[in-house]
């Protein structure tokens, strides 16, 4: 067996700060009153990926709801006093953005796979928050810091001609056989219920479509 990397999803115990994960991608956090209490909520496109955040949470104590309108799939919590700390690295002011030092765990890239992951014929895309395009750029320097050095697709501005069709912005594609194999050590195995062809893999033979725990 090879050595557990520190930075994988399976070295360290399930802590509110890995949460950070939902907010790489479409995850949003709202304040009460004096900053004494934040909530932090996720729409998704998928139901098993509500299913799934909604297990990640509980594993970290936090409780939340699931809600589904036209076809889209909301997890939210209540306003929790232990959230705050989190809103504050990651929505100083209100406004939300990527702490300068932040370099994404395996746990934290394990949530974002899980909230905004999916492949396209080109890589694996790790889905951005198209409400808040100053966290895209800082997102891809933490990626780097990761070990996973991500080309980075927009919805707008100078698009390459070679980008294939199946590929939808904002989103950080990871490709190459060493980018993919860093990304796999990890994020781990895909949890109880998740696609195995939405999860990150190395190959194409790694996409079947089969689901584990289903």
């Amino acid at each position: 067996m090879g050595q557990l990397s520190f930075y994988s999803a399976d070295a360290s115990p399930p802590r509110v700060a890995d949460l950070a994960g939902v907010l790489c991608g479409p995850g949003q956090t709202v304040g009460f009153g004096a900053g004494t209490a934040v909530r932090l909520s996720v729409t998704v496109d998928q139901r098993w990926r509500a299913v799934a955040l909604l297990t990640a949470f509980a594993d970290r104590g936090v409780g939340a709801v699931l809600g589904g309108l036209d076809g889209e799939w909301q997890v939210r919590t209540a306003f929790r006093a232990d959230l705050v700390g989190l809103a504050a690295l990651w929505a100083p002011g209100g406004t939300k953005s990527v702490p300068s030092d932040f370099r994404p765990d395996g746990v934290t890239l394990r949530l974002w796979a899980l909230a905004a992951g999916h492949w396209s014929s080109a890589g694996y895309l790790l889905g951005l928050d198209p409400l808040s395009p100053q966290t895209h750029r800082p997102l891809v320097t933490a990626l780097v810091r990761a070990g996973a050095s991500p080309a980075l697709l927009c919805e707008t501005g100078r698009l390459s001609l070679r980008r294939p069709p199946d590929e939808r912005g904002p989103a950080l594609r990871v490709s190459g056989t060493r980018r993919l194999a860093r990304l796999v050590e990890l994020v781990g195995v895909p949890p109880a219920g998740v696609p195995v062809h939405d999860w990150p893999a190395v190959t194409p033979a790694g996409r079947g479509r089969a689901s584990i725990g289903a």
